[in-house]
Order: C-alpha cells, then sequence, then structure tokens
C-alpha cells in the first residue's frame, strides 16, 4: 500500500492518501503500454506529405533525342526521375495514419501507466485546486511551492474547470486534463503528474468498474 503525502496550496503537508498501484493494474504491461504510446502518436499525424510522380509533372513527353549514333546513353521523356524537375520514382501521397486498438486494452495501458507514475513515485496530491477567476500567476505560484515549476507536468482534475485550465495552459511545462480524458500517452509523457485528491478518488472508482 503506497501512502502519498497531501499538500495545500502553499506545499505545507495537511494529510495522506493511501492507494495500492496493484488496485489500477497488477502488472505492467511494457509492451501494452508501448502499443498504445505508438498508436496514439500515429494518430497525431497529418499525413499530408505529398509528391509529384512523373505522370504530374509538367514537361514534353517527346523522347531527348534519337535512340543511337549520339554516345549518349539513350533517354525518353523529360520527366524521368531522374533528371532535375522530373517526377518522384515514389510519390508520396495523402494518407490516413490513424487506427484504434481495443478499447479495453487502451484502458488497462491507461491504468497501467497511472499505476507506473505511482510505484516510480512521480505523483504529487494537492488536496484542491480550485480558482475564482483565471489567475496564471497563482497557478505558477502553486507550483513553486510544490516544487513542480522546473519539470514537465501534466495536472489531473477530477472534471473540467475553466478557471483552472486557463490558469494552467500558459504555463510553458505544464498541461492540464481531467482524470476522463487522460491515456497512456499524457499521462507518461512529462515526468511528474499533480493530481487532486478528488481525481485519485474517480481514478479509483474506474479502476474498480473495469475490474
Amino acid at each position: 500500500m503506497a501512502e502519498l503525502p497531501v499538500y495545500d496550496r502553499s506545499g505545507a503537508k495537511v494529510g495522506s492518501y493511501q492507494i495500492e498501484p496493484a488496485d489500477l493494474a497488477p502488472r505492467i504491461n511494457k509492451q501494452l503500454l508501448h502499443d498504445v504510446v505508438v498508436m496514439y502518436q500515429s494518430n497525431l499525424r497529418q499525413g499530408s506529405a505529398r509528391t509529384r510522380s512523373r505522370g504530374e509533372v509538367s514537361g514534353s513527353t517527346k523522347k531527348m533525342y534519337r535512340q543511337k549514333g549520339t554516345g549518349n546513353a539513350r533517354a525518353g521523356s523529360r520527366r524521368s526521375n531522374i533528371r532535375r524537375g522530373g517526377g518522384h520514382a515514389k510519390a508520396k501521397h495523402p494518407r490516413d495514419w490513424s487506427y484504434r486498438l481495443p478499447r479495453k486494452a487502451v484502458r488497462l495501458a491507461t491504468r497501467m501507466a497511472l499505476a507506473a507514475k505511482l510505484r516510480d513515485d512521480e505523483v504529487v496530491v494537492i488536496d484542491q485546486l480550485a480558482f475564482d477567476a483565471p489567475k496564471t500567476k497563482e497557478m505558477a505560484g502553486i507550483l513553486k511551492a510544490l516544487k513542480l515549476d522546473d519539470t514537465s507536468l501534466l495536472v489531473a482534475t477530477a472534471d473540467y474547470d475553466v478557471n483552472v485550465y486557463k490558469s494552467t495552459r500558459n504555463l510553458a511545462k505544464a498541461d492540464i486534463s481531467p482524470v476522463a480524458e487522460l491515456n497512456a500517452l499524457s499521462v507518461l509523457s512529462p515526468r511528474r503528474l499533480l493530481v487532486t485528491k478528488d481525481a485519485l478518488d474517480n481514478i479509483k472508482q474506474a479502476a474498480c468498474k473495469d475490474a
């Protein structure tokens, strides 16, 4: 059983939170994590690369010079891929790189990523996180008090809070996401994870439902 210290906005310890990483994922399957992360990265690819084949470039199709008697190698169209201005031999065309793995595997990988963060002591728990209005400076002060201002960070909240979101989005090394939108890539990419107590409760409840 892991016992995580709970901090307030000033960085003072105000309690503890008990959670068992094995309740989220009994074991860490590195191959599954790799497959799911690659899937998310592949889905981010634009797939808009395009080049022209020899049939798409402009230029005459007339034979450049006669076949024999010139002393040169025989040559055909000026559009050949071996000539400047010619088309590509293996032209690139727009394509869709996205694909999906089974939903159960994707959800399990998310829980594995969270369990891995817990086991590596990369999770920081805060008692609550709320603002009356968007205040980036105040959010930066909270991260500094928690000693999280100099590392890549994901802030996980129980639900979408517009004021917390707007207070975090302009910080260079910080990202924010509600628990329902977490995935293996978003959890594993940053060095640290800042999570509220309510968000951890939601994570535990979702793990119990999936078990």
